[in-house]
């Protein structure tokens, strides 16, 4: 779509930005996908690459109360009855200062019956020879507090196998349970003994997941590193700082159409319906501003 993508490019990465929901449509590394990518138009399949903002992941039925008020989201998972990834992924983001190694785009949340404050959002994409550095700013731009949480939204590939040969190290001793129906949360687990346990890189074989998890361990820097890896030697790690306890991991699983074709791997603020739980929720006052940030990079 004409003057809605950019691509950037730094030693052997190469991507592609489109102001579709601020979304990477493409991240290369010596010409091999490390995200799974999606065409240049019409609609973004499965929220890949988008910005997730002012919530990740699900609301139930799209309603909460903050502040005494109760507000609601147009449900846009109908099989679910949730409110997904926020009110921003299916925005026309307004991209600013382009250069040939970083993009940064714009999306303004407005106040109403969805969402109680007023949101000035921005994604800075940034190449590097050791990979893709993101940036996600939020600033309370309005009067009153307002509720915040966010994550990027990527699926990753390992390489040419299939994602069940893929390996997964996933440092995180927590997931968080979810009903089999709606995939809303029900309670803590530990993946001691439970075939969510990736603390040690091992392969993922058929494994189902689409659950949030926490409790990550951390290296002496203070980052995080999900890793994946295939067979034939090649993969790729997403690290993020302390800005993100949580990460939820999906393995693309489709009753319908292209099946496990990645790996979702999603630094998250908060856990699924935070906005009423109260778990993690950011409280930007007026004028506050929260960042948060994310590399990809190749591994082999």
């Amino acid at each position: 779509m004409p003057g809605t993508e950019y691509s950037i490019a730094a030693g052997d990465y190469t991507a592609v930005i489109t102001a579709r929901g601020g979304a990477l449509r493409e991240l290369r590394h010596k010409g091999r996908d490390l995200v799974v990518a999606f065409g240049a138009d019409g609609t973004i399949p499965d929220y890949r690459g988008v910005i997730c903002a002012p919530w990740p992941n699900r609301l139930a039925d799209g309603t909460y109360t903050y502040a005494g008020r109760t507000f609601e989201a147009a449900i846009n998972e109908p099989e679910r009855g949730s409110a997904l990834h926020g009110l921003a992924t299916g925005r026309l983001w307004i991209v600013r200062q382009p250069s040939p190694d970083e993009v940064v785009l714009d999306c303004r949340v407005a106040a109403g019956e969805a969402y109680p404050g007023e949101l000035d959002l921005s994604v800075a994409y940034r190449l590097t020879e050791d990979g893709l550095v993101s940036t996600v700013r939020a600033a309370n731009v309005g009067g009153v507090p307002a509720p915040y949480g966010v994550c990027p939204h990527p699926y990753l590939v390992a390489g040419p196998s299939g994602l069940d040969e893929w390996s997964l190290e996933l440092p995180a001793a927590d997931f968080l349970e979810v009903t089999q129906d709606r995939l809303l949360p029900v309670g803590m687990r530990s993946v001691d003994g439970h075939e969510f346990d990736f603390r040690a890189a091992r392969r993922l074989g058929p494994v189902k997941i689409d659950h949030a998890f926490t409790g990550i361990n951390r290296g002496a820097d203070g980052r995080a590193r999900v890793r994946v890896q295939d067979p034939a030697g090649t993969g790729v790690e997403l690290e993020w700082g302390a800005e993100w306890p949580w990460v939820q991991i999906h393995t693309a699983d489709k009753p319908v159409g292209p099946d496990r074709l990645g790996l979702a791997v999603e630094p998250m603020t908060c856990p699924p319906d935070a906005f009423n739980s109260g778990t993690d929720v950011v409280h930007l006052q007026p004028g506050q501003a929260h960042c948060a940030e994310w590399t990809i990079r190749a591994l082999g």
